[in-house]
């Protein structure tokens, strides 16, 4: 074919362009590819701080995929997160390029392609301990790992075995629960505390992390963060507690200290295990320190309480007694650092999250 020596220039140059923005491109999604293969995935254990919405399948009183839960979530959509809006995994999987939201692995409206960036085997009002999760009839941990185990036949099935088991060593597993073992379980029924004093009971907890840091790292898992407790003792309805026993609207400062001690715990485990457990990398993400001082000085970070939660009367109501149709739901969530009774609302999981990312959560990207 013959080419015109006059068009041949602007081929060339249209061929360079051409060439400039594929190479433009390649680099683009290189970046993408490096920067996010780190991580491919976050892949979720616990409670109710981290349950995309699993317990909505469940015949379960402890629920929340009705209004005005989810009023601020993506198209006001009431997942079955205990939240007016989205929950820590949620922002930590956007901040490693992931998707916005981890979906929860029951919900039947995602699959396993929708899975392979992130799932949620969390479960409202469970815990490490097996009698825990039976006081409110909720998924306790062993069934967690039975149903990642699950997933990863099906991740293999999807993407091939070599490719899902990069996914499994690569993704990041986040851990978090805990305080309903304390609060629904020791603290509330004869059972535990007959057998154990608190710190047998913190003990025995900490043994069972250790136990599932152990066995996901059996099947695979070796970028794993334990989560710490908050200050429990500051959660509204303690609060209340505190306040009709005669205590004045004050944080029960002995819950606080068995969270503070368990942390203790938890994070001692964490450094014995990066030396047991080769090629992995164990971290303590503790929501602590920067949960205690939103409570403390919430006009620091934006709010205007901690002492009371947006939903209903924000004493002690959560689940089914915060509906739509309460009169005293607030209408502006941001103001407070409590969704309900128990709760953060979106605006303090967010800065909880950043924070627990900026400090700890980043060194798996890195």
């Amino acid at each position: 074919m013959h080419i015109c020596s006059h068009s041949f220039p602007s081929i060339l140059h249209s061929q360079f362009l051409e060439m400039g923005v594929f190479i433009v491109a390649a680099i683009f999604f290189m970046q993408i590819y490096i920067t996010g293969a780190k991580v491919p995935a976050v892949i979720v254990f616990g409670d109710s701080s981290v349950d995309a919405g699993n317990n909505n399948q469940l015949q379960t009183v402890l629920k929340s995929n009705f209004r005005p839960y989810g009023r601020d979530f993506f198209g006001g959509k009431a997942t079955g997160r205990f939240s007016n809006g989205r929950v820590p995994p949620d922002f930590i999987s956007e901040s490693y390029g992931l998707r916005p939201y981890v979906p929860a692995y029951l919900d039947p409206a995602y699959n396993i392609s929708d899975f392979a960036t992130g799932v949620c085997f969390a479960s409202a009002g469970t815990g490490y301990d097996n009698v825990t999760s039976d006081v409110l009839s909720v998924i306790p941990l062993w069934r967690e790992v039975e149903y990642y185990k699950d997933y990863q036949s099906k991740l293999r099935a999807h993407l091939g075995i070599e490719k899902a088991n990069t996914v499994i060593s690569e993704a990041v597993y986040l851990i978090s629960m805990g305080t309903n073992d304390f609060l629904e379980n020791y603290y509330s029924l004869p059972n535990r505390k007959s057998q154990y004093n608190v710190t047998q009971y913190q003990n025995f907890l900490a043994n069972i992390a250790e136990w599932l840091i152990k066995d996901l790292y059996t099947l695979g898992a070796r970028k794993i963060s334990l989560g710490g407790l908050p200050p429990m003792g500051c959660l509204p309805l303690e609060r209340t507690t505190s306040f009709f026993t005669g205590n004045g609207d004050t944080c029960k400062d002995e819950y606080n200290k068995v969270a503070l001690v368990f942390n203790q715990k938890l994070n001692g485990l964490v450094e014995r295990l990066n030396d047991e457990l080769s090629g992995a990398k164990v971290v303590f993400s503790n929501p602590y320190a920067i949960f205690q001082q939103i409570v403390r000085k919430p006009s620091t970070f934006g709010f205007e309480t901690a002492a009371v939660a947006c939903c209903a009367t924000g004493f002690f109501e959560m689940g089914y007694m915060c509906d739509q149709y309460n009169p005293f739901t607030c209408s502006d969530a941001s103001k407070f650092v409590f969704w309900d009774s128990f709760h953060p609302t979106e605006k303090t999981n967010r800065i909880i999250s950043q924070h627990l990312f900026k400090t700890v959560l980043s060194k798996f990207s890195s």
